[in-house]
């Protein structure tokens, strides 16, 4: 896959999200958090070349396409993202299943990638992801990044990612995209999100609230999910879902994290087809 043709493929996921009403977080039919969808499109724009940018290491993608987020936007509206799609890209240029070249690419980390994305968490200052009392990802680099990445494993979903090897992505997100493979592309967007928010507390909600607070959401998506039809037309599936965002909006949840996967989700698909 060419560098031209992996930054085109993120571009698309990315856009693709911003397209479904995923519940909660800012998508086109509604801004929430202080932001709107031209801030996310203006931010995965500039992050692009970095994360296909041919040959370079996991950590300098991340940290190059952090820092032309910010520089494009002045906000942290990707870093979750970058964090998933960077190792995701550097696998699918290794070629072969895209699981097993990712599990390759995560095995082969160095100090440099996570010197890099450690600066790179830094600069984008999320709020918490990966603080820990003896090693804190937001400090200078003094373990690997998968250590790191495995102390704040319990409380942050992304993490987890690089100590499961991308797990949900594979074993959740992605066959539920399957399932629905016949369906909108939308609507695969929004089942996607919904199934990740069912399935465990977003780690986002989690770090600004409480891990009650994420549960009791994530109890809140169950029920929604088992009232959706994904397979029915944009106007019925949206009525429970357009409730169910309005609702957290007002009360200023943004399950950030669940955001994050379904774009990865996305990109992972799109990388395996």
């Amino acid at each position: 896959m060419t560098p031209d043709h992996l930054a085109a493929t993120f571009r698309d996921a990315c856009a693709a999200e911003l397209a479904a009403l995923k519940v909660g977080n800012v998508h086109r039919f509604s801004p929430g958090h202080g932001m709107e969808v031209a801030h996310f499109e203006v931010a995965y724009r500039a992050a692009a070349p970095f994360i296909a940018a041919n040959g370079r290491r996991v950590g300098a993608r991340i940290e190059a396409a952090v820092q032309a987020s910010l520089t494009a936007t002045g906000l942290n509206t990707n870093l979750g993202i970058l964090l998933l799609c960077a190792p995701l890209a550097a696998a699918a240029e290794r070629g072969g299943p895209l699981r097993d070249s990712l599990r390759q690419v995560l095995a082969r980390f160095d100090d440099g990638d996570a010197a890099a994305t450690f600066r790179a968490i830094a600069a984008a200052s999320p709020g918490g992801l990966g603080r820990h009392d003896e090693h804190d990802v937001t400090a200078p680099a003094r373990i690997g990044l998968i250590e790191a990445m495995a102390l704040a494993a319990e409380r942050d979903r992304i993490a987890w990612q690089y100590v499961s090897g991308f797990a949900d992505i594979f074993e959740l997100g992605l066959p539920r995209l399957a399932s629905l493979a016949g369906a909108e592309t939308e609507a695969g967007a929004e089942a996607v999100h919904l199934a990740y928010l069912a399935a465990f507390p977003d780690s986002h909600i989690a770090r600004k609230f409480s891990l009650a607070l994420a549960r009791e959401v994530q109890r809140e998506a169950q029920k929604v999910a088992a009232e959706v039809d994904f397979t029915a037309s944009a106007e019925t599936r949206h009525k429970p879902l357009l409730a169910f965002d309005a609702a957290l909006k007002r009360r200023g949840i943004n399950p950030g994290t669940t955001a994050d996967l379904t774009v990865a989700t996305l990109f992972a698909a799109a990388l395996s087809s």
